[in-house]
């Protein structure tokens, strides 16, 4: 069971759900993987590489710990001095601004522009963090409630504790997909007999609750996401679940065939591919 900020709209799939009542707790990521069939390979991930210029999405850091400046795209571990890596810079200069130092280490926060060959990229532009107009991003919506008349049964039973105790049993659930939290509501997903899953958490929460039914449990999209990541290799930054029924996955870069391949592979609409580079025009 993954405990996360619910960041995404909801949409509820499957059929039968079931509501019921109030309180207030954390959210449950959904993270994890598909259904087992759908985790047949078809074929060889490709490896596409951009033929014109491109650029980061914003601001990634840039880190030289003696053996050249490296573009940080993925996780970047949070150590003094950071620690991170990512596909070689060539024609990098740190210029006069933007860049920390210590231990050796030399890093600093950058928009970058250049040519990628799959390995190294080339920079023709390079704006540090402290000259780039960074524009606000929208913030992502919470998730929805799964149903809308949830109710209550006991409102005594609705404590931190009583949350706590229901979320690890939604999480033993047989058939467990995810759980989510909006406002004093416990949302919690299954992949069948929502009723039942609902008569088992009433044991110990008497607050709002609502047990929808979707297609995949939490294990299924486990079993992807690994696949995923074995195929992919060096070229996936990052992945995991938001919603349920889906995973999102970020890759250094993408034209398409990649989003292409996880659809012929895993089936239309379950990964969601995103590209951490794209092309200038």
């Amino acid at each position: 069971m993954r405990i996360f900020a619910a960041a995404a709209v909801l949409t509820v799939l499957g059929a039968a759900t079931a509501c019921s009542t109030e309180a207030e707790m954390k959210a449950v990521d959904p993270s994890g993987a598909g259904d087992p069939a759908a985790a047949a390979p078809s074929g060889e991930a490709p490896t596409p590489v951009p033929d014109g210029a491109v650029r980061t999405q914003g601001l990634v850091m840039v880190l030289d710990d003696g053996d050249g400046p490296e573009m940080c795209l993925g996780g970047v571990a949070e150590s003094y001095p950071p620690q991170c890596g990512g596909p070689a810079l060539a024609d990098f200069a740190w210029g006069d601004v933007g860049f920390e130092e210590a231990s050796g280490v030399r890093w600093g926060q950058y928009a970058l522009t250049g040519t990628f060959d799959g390995t190294t990229f080339t920079v023709t532009d390079a704006i540090p963090a402290a000259l780039y107009d960074v524009m606000a991003e929208p913030e992502p919506d919470p998730l929805e409630a799964a149903c809308d008349d949830a109710t209550t049964t006991d409102t005594s039973r609705a404590t931190p504790e009583d949350m706590d105790a229901t979320l690890a049993a939604a999480s033993a659930l047989p058939t467990y997909a995810t759980a989510w939290l909006t406002g004093n509501t416990i949302n919690v997903a299954v992949t069948e007999d929502a009723a039942g899953a609902e008569a088992e958490l009433r044991r110990t929460w008497g607050g709002m609750l609502c047990v929808t039914t979707v297609e995949r449990t939490e294990a299924d999209l486990d079993e992807v996401n690994q696949d995923l990541q074995a195929a992919l290799g060096d070229q996936l930054l990052t992945s995991g679940s938001f919603t349920p029924d889906s995973l999102d996955a970020q890759v250094v870069f993408d034209d398409g065939s990649i989003q292409e391949w996880a659809d012929a592979t895993y089936g239309d609409g379950l990964v969601t591919i995103s590209s951490a580079l794209e092309p200038t025009a």
